[in-house]
């Protein structure tokens, strides 16, 4: 027998869908959507890049235990859950380079002991990983960055679900060469072709995060006249929406009389980011991966090869990784909590 979701069993759903922050939550909150419309588990498995057994999984935990949060094994944690959350909020403020000096400050502010790996075991089971730190700009306002946060969080809950939200950023790739890390044998050098072509592309695009969709437009150049083509193409994408709410940083011609009046023909409300926080848009993020996949290492004969390559990737390439990256562009950003130090 199908079972089927009450209407407010599938607006409670999208409603958590809209506002979680972990995409394998979210992933089974699709697949017990999509399955509720009459998907079968194999097409709902292709849409997410999963299998059909895990699709099924997760609609069987939620009919039978209405389980929508997966439960990791492995090791109890020394800390207990309080002790938890202070170190990982702690851990946010200051980075550390080296896990043995984590595991002083926890035997001295907790009394507990870990080893090296112990730590580090620690560390990725929760989420964290050796990495480079990303600058903040020195002009960021932690204040008007929760601020945002909170204005944020507001709208995902009461914008109805027929209202996208997106987020909007202008970028400028260029067709000099991107040296970037890459695996090399050790011992040697890996020789690439460099360019210092000014050659580049102007593009606009908006980025859906429930749907992880991209609307993407070249532009000759990012004014006014661009932006009113990039609203025609966000209604052309979502026509009957009642409203589209765009989130843009406050560039000057994001802030334009022209291209307010535009968004009013367009039937867009947009919302601005705070000064100086290119850390509170998830396209940012969109753009690093565009590098990765099109520019990194790559060594570009023409022009028009660096074009076709940037074209590539949003044509092809992003339909086809777009939910395999939900953990890396989200909006489980993180304000300032203060001013950096100067």
């Amino acid at each position: 027998m199908k079972r089927i979701l009450t209407e407010d069993e599938r607006r409670d759903l999208r409603t958590k869908h809209r506002l979680e922050r972990d995409g394998r939550i979210r992933d089974r909150i699709k697949a017990i959507l999509l399955s509720d419309r009459g998907w079968t588990y194999k097409k709902i498995a292709e849409v997410l890049m999963l299998d059909e057994e895990t699709i099924s999984q997760h609609v069987e935990d939620y009919w039978q235990k209405s389980k929508l949060k997966p439960e990791n094994g492995g090791s109890q944690s020394k800390l207990n859950e309080a002790q938890t959350q202070e170190l990982i909020e702690h851990l946010k403020q200051k980075t550390y380079v080296n896990s043995l000096d984590i595991c002083v400050d926890v035997k001295s502010r907790y009394g507990v002991s870990y080893s090296r790996q112990g730590m580090t075991n620690w560390l990725h089971a929760h989420g964290f990983s050796f990495k480079k730190p990303a600058g903040t700009p020195s002009k960021a306002d932690p204040i008007q960055q929760e601020a945002f946060r909170q204005a944020y969080e507001e709208l995902l809950t009461v914008t109805p679900e027929d209202e996208p939200i997106l987020f909007g950023d202008g970028v400028h790739p260029t067709m000099a060469t991107k040296i970037s890390y890459g695996w090399i044998q050790t011992g040697t050098r890996q020789p690439i072709a460099t360019t210092a072509s000014r050659t580049r592309m102007n593009l606009f695009g908006s980025l859906n995060l429930e749907t992880m969709t991209v609307t993407i437009g070249e532009y000759e150049t990012i004014d006014h006249n661009a932006m009113e083509k990039h609203f025609q193409k966000l209604r052309d994408q979502y026509p009957n929406a009642p409203k589209i709410h765009l989130i843009l940083d406050q560039g000057p011609y994001n802030k334009s009389a022209k291209t307010q009046e535009a968004a009013e023909k367009y039937r867009i409300t947009i919302h601005y980011l705070p000064p100086y926080s290119p850390n509170l848009n998830p396209i940012e993020r969109l753009w690093k991966v565009m590098n990765e996949y099109a520019r990194n290492n790559v060594f570009f004969q023409s022009a028009v090869e660096f074009k076709q390559a940037i074209r590539q990737f949003f044509n092809e390439t992003w339909p086809h990784i777009a939910h395999s990256m939900i953990d890396r562009i989200n909006d489980n950003f993180n304000p300032i909590k203060s001013k950096p130090s100067t």
